[in-house]
């Protein structure tokens, strides 16, 4: 299609262009039901087909069977920081967390504000916050500072902001026992792992398999079913039980968000699954991690350590702001949106989710080598 921008926004990020022209194709009439999907009720078996083919090509891209359930919820995946903590600590329970980045530390503030209302306590196990570089490396996840009694191990996949990624090789490893999350919202669906190693999966839809509005949660039946609040009912918007019995439907969901969420899962099956993303994605990242390491210097990479380095979220800088400045008004006058780095750390950022084309990193690359080349 003609006039179509490369998009590397953080998110909302680049959708798939197929996706696109499908909802286009129906978005006054959907599936013969002579409304938009945007107008049909909830309840309508047309709608409720949409989430149960959604879960289903969920589950069967990651491998799971049917003791995981899907949700899709509201909120962002900034809303299961307390909703976590929430359904799972009791008084005198703790919960272990890494610090890896911005949004890894979110989650972990908000757990240290549940955990003292319900008497519970939230562990900062391992953090690189405090570098003089923050957050320019993983940090090392040590079992010896973990606790044994733990109620769950939180981290989070992927630092958007400063360019990190745990893979499977390096996912943090919890004490027998204890159940495993991730907040995997920049890093979802991008590359394969085993998602049987983790109890709960949480992630914003807008990074990689959707528009913002739709959180997507996957977790195991049967460790939601111990949870038990001691005290006190939660509201039942925030019960993962309560979601999982009423189907996310226990009131009006994000419709349309899960209905393009839902064709953005069918087209990474038509793609080859997760296998053809992991392909896709290690393709553009080496692209652009090449431009920078053979820059001679010119483009400067945050995150030194290639094994530590995001295939999302590629931060680097140039020898001057002013440099930066220029290098984003010149490439968004050539068509690249959504260069600039984030407000607190500035630079340049590419982010290069599972949408971004092959072909839009390839513009990007050799609009660096031009761009260096003049300066």
């Amino acid at each position: 299609m003609e006039n179509r921008a490369h998009n590397f926004f953080a998110g909302p990020a680049a959708l798939p262009l197929e996706v696109l022209q499908k909802a286009q194709a129906e978005l006054l009439n959907f599936r013969g039901t002579g409304v938009s999907v945007m107008e049909i009720s909830h309840r309508d078996k047309a709608f409720i087909a949409v989430t149960e083919e959604a879960e289903a090509d969920l589950k069967k891209l990651l491998g799971l069977g049917d003791d995981y359930a899907v949700l899709f919820l509201g909120g962002g995946a900034t809303h299961q920081f307390i909703m976590l903590p929430m359904n799972v600590l009791n008084e005198g329970d703790c919960a272990d967390y890494v610090d890896s980045g911005n949004w890894a530390h979110r989650a972990y503030e908000e757990a240290c504000i549940q955990a003292d209302w319900a008497k519970a306590k939230a562990n900062c196990i391992a953090s690189t916050r405090e570098l003089e570089k923050k957050y320019c490396v993983l940090p090392e996840v040590k079992q010896e500072n973990m606790n044994p009694n733990a109620k769950y191990l939180h981290f989070c996949s992927n630092n958007t902001i400063y360019g990190t990624q745990f893979f499977e090789k390096n996912y943090p490893k919890p004490l027998p026992g204890v159940p495993l999350v991730a907040d995997m919202s920049s890093g979802f669906m991008s590359h394969t792992f085993d998602a049987t190693k983790f109890d709960m999966i949480y992630a914003g839809a807008q990074k990689n398999v959707g528009p913002a509005g739709v959180t997507v949660v996957v977790i195991k039946k049967s460790w939601a079913e111990t949870f038990q609040k001691k005290g006190f009912q939660l509201p039942k918007t925030l019960d993962y039980k309560v979601q999982i019995e009423k189907g996310s439907m226990f009131n009006t969901p994000p419709c349309f968000n899960i209905y393009i969420t839902g064709l953005v899962f069918k087209w990474m099956l038509e793609m080859g699954g997760l296998e053809a993303m992991e392909k896709r994605n290690d393709k553009k990242q080496k692209m652009i991690y090449g431009a920078i390491d053979n820059s001679n210097g010119f483009y400067r990479g945050y995150v030194q350590n290639p094994e530590h380095r995001s295939w999302m979220n590629i931060t680097f800088n140039l020898p001057t702001p002013e440099l930066e400045e220029e290098f984003v008004k010149s490439a968004k006058a050539q068509g690249m949106l959504g260069l600039k780095g984030y407000r607190t750390l500035g630079g340049i950022r590419a982010s290069i989710y599972n949408s971004t084309t092959p072909e839009s990193v390839e513009t990007l690359v050799n609009f660096m080598e031009s761009f260096r080349k003049a300066h």
